[in-house]
Order: C-alpha cells, then sequence, then structure tokens
C-alpha cells in the first residue's frame, strides 16, 4: 500500500487505537486515532481517510449511526472492529454499509488483510490512468465499472458500497451462471465463508432493494436454493 494511505482508528479504548496506530504505521499507512463519532465526522470534512476502523461502542452517537452518516457523504472503506459478536450485530453493520465486521479480539494479520482487501475494492482510478472499461446494461440499468457508478433509467446514480460494487461487478461479469456463497466471497472479499458467514445474504439483500424497487419486473437476482445466486436479467456489455 501507498505510504499515503490514509486510515482512521476510532474506538474509545486508547489502548486499541494506540496498538492499531502502531501496527498500521509499521505497515506503512498513515494513521488518525479518534475515540469518538464527533472527531471522526470533522476529519472527514478536513483531512478525509481511504478507510475507517470503527468500533460500535463509542461515547455518545452510538457506531451504527456513525457508519450510515458516512455512507450517506462520503466515499471510503469501512471496517467495524467491535466486541459485539452477535449475528445480529454483524448483520446490522453490514446493512448500514460496512464493507466488513471483524470481531475482538482480533489478530493483527487478519486485520490487515482484510483491510487491504476493502482498500482494493473501494480505490478509485488514478487519473489517466489505463483502465478495462466495461459498461453494462440490464434491466434499465448502466453499471460503468472504470468510472465505479450504477446509473438508472432517469440517469439518477445510486451510490453502491465497496462491497456492493465489486458483488454487482461479479453477477453481471457472470450473468446467467449460479454463483456460489464462497466464489461470491472469495471474489468479492478474498477470503472462505465461515459455517454462520452471512455477509453475502445480506449484501445481495441490499442490492436487491437498490435495484428491483423501481422496475417493471422486479426479479433481478434469483437465489438457487443451496446453491447460491444468479442475476437472471439479460445484459449487454459494451
Amino acid at each position: 500500500m501507498s505510504v499515503s494511505t490514509h486510515i482512521a482508528v476510532v474506538d474509545d479504548e486508547i489502548e486499541i487505537t494506540v496498538l492499531l496506530g502502531r501496527y498500521l504505521e509499521s505497515q506503512g499507512f498513515r494513521v488518525s486515532r479518534l475515540h469518538d463519532g464527533a472527531a471522526l465526522l470533522r476529519l472527514m470534512t478536513t483531512d478525509p481517510p481511504q478507510l475507517v476502523l470503527l468500533d460500535l461502542g463509542l461515547p455518545g452517537e452510538d457506531g451504527f449511526s456513525i457508519a450510515r452518516q458516512l455512507r450517506e457523504r462520503w466515499h471510503c472503506g469501512l471496517v467495524i472492529v467491535t466486541g459485539r459478536g452477535d449475528a445480529v450485530d454483524k448483520v446490522v453493520g453490514l446493512e448500514v454499509g460496512a464493507d466488513d465486521y471483524v470481531t475482538k479480539p482480533f489478530d493483527l494479520r487478519e486485520l490487515l488483510a482484510r483491510i487491504k482487501a476493502v482498500l482494493r475494492r473501494t480505490a478509485q482510478p488514478s487519473p489517466g490512468a489505463p483502465s478495462a472499461r466495461a459498461i453494462h446494461r440490464f434491466a434499465g440499468w448502466q453499471f460503468d465499472t472504470a468510472a465505479r457508478r450504477l446509473v438508472d433509467a432517469n440517469g439518477q446514480e445510486v451510490a453502491l458500497t465497496g462491497g456492493e460494487f465489486s458483488l454487482l461487478a461479479a453477477l453481471l461479469e457472470n450473468a446467467g451462471r449460479v454463483l456460489s456463497r464462497d466464489f461470491l466471497l472469495e471474489h468479492t472479499r478474498g477470503r472462505e465463508a465461515g459455517p454462520f458467514d452471512r455477509t453475502i445474504d445480506v449484501q445481495i439483500g441490499r442490492l436487491r432493494k437498490k435495484l428491483e424497487a423501481n422496475v417493471d419486473d422486479p426479479q433481478i437476482i434469483k437465489s438457487v436454493r443451496g446453491a447460491g445466486y444468479i442475476l437472471v436479467a439479460p445484459v449487454t456489455t459494451g
């Protein structure tokens, strides 16, 4: 990763911010250590990071609320790092737009791998850099992979998280094929699914809400019991 890559570590436990800050700095990142959501929102307006590591149990406004504001107003990677290991909390975290969810205690090397995976997915192409441009058209939508834009039939852009972008790209590139949860998790997050991992199911649900709300034929992504998911809408690419 570039030494200029900026990561914000937001946790009310000073020991955690010091631990993560020192480790990430040793890996070449620039790190801002913060202890509440208000400080993070101020940073986003003055020196926005490329990725935020966000604890849920913050003083004042909770982490879920902060995550929603990040997704509504800024484009950055978002990894929730928290002691809340309940499945419900993980599902809510992914639903509000987190790219990944890590529970404490965590292994620093595994967290680093997840951070790098999210940064790869959320990285914007450099101006003038060569890019394999593909524009997919399906069910009234237009998806531009180089510009990272999803536009509806009225020309309105719909925001996608980094995980949603990678998931939709995988589905479109393999339109008409049933893709397993393991395949989708590997291609969007660079890891295998655990026995109770609902990450892909949650993100498929969020994609469906965005894609199928205002179309005549709402079935774009179909579930295949015991197998995975398939994008069934006709796709043209050019």
